[in-house]
């Protein structure tokens, strides 16, 4: 069973990386494109937002959109949750506070 698949119950279908398969590394990477950085300012007061409010809020088609929340997903830093047929965007910010202590903070700071 793959480290995608271990965090994935049969009620979620949408797979996400176990805290402890998160990957400084990867994340770094993926919060290296200015947009997917400002999806986890946006998320940052905690509030999950929808995914075309995201994109709207960026200025992005719903297709850039999802693109960037994939790779999120991906790399650990948000949650998704299906809500009927929408998609419900969260920052795994306890997770990421818990393997990368501070990191939320620094990455959210106003520049």
């Amino acid at each position: 069973m793959s480290a995608m698949e271990a965090s994935t119950s049969p009620r979620e279908k949408i797979p996400h990386p176990a805290m402890s398969a998160l990957d400084l590394a990867t994340i770094m990477r993926t919060l290296g494109d200015a947009s997917r950085l400002e999806i986890v300012r946006l998320l940052s007061d905690g509030r999950p937002r929808m995914c075309g409010e995201l994109s709207t809020a960026l200025g992005i088609p719903t297709s850039t959109g999802s693109y960037h929340l994939r790779l999120l997903r991906e790399a650990g830093v948000t949650r998704t949750r299906a809500e009927g047929t929408q998609r419900l965007i969260s920052l795994r910010r306890e997770d990421l506070d818990e393997r990368f202590p501070g990191l939320v903070d620094v990455l959210t700071r106003a520049s």
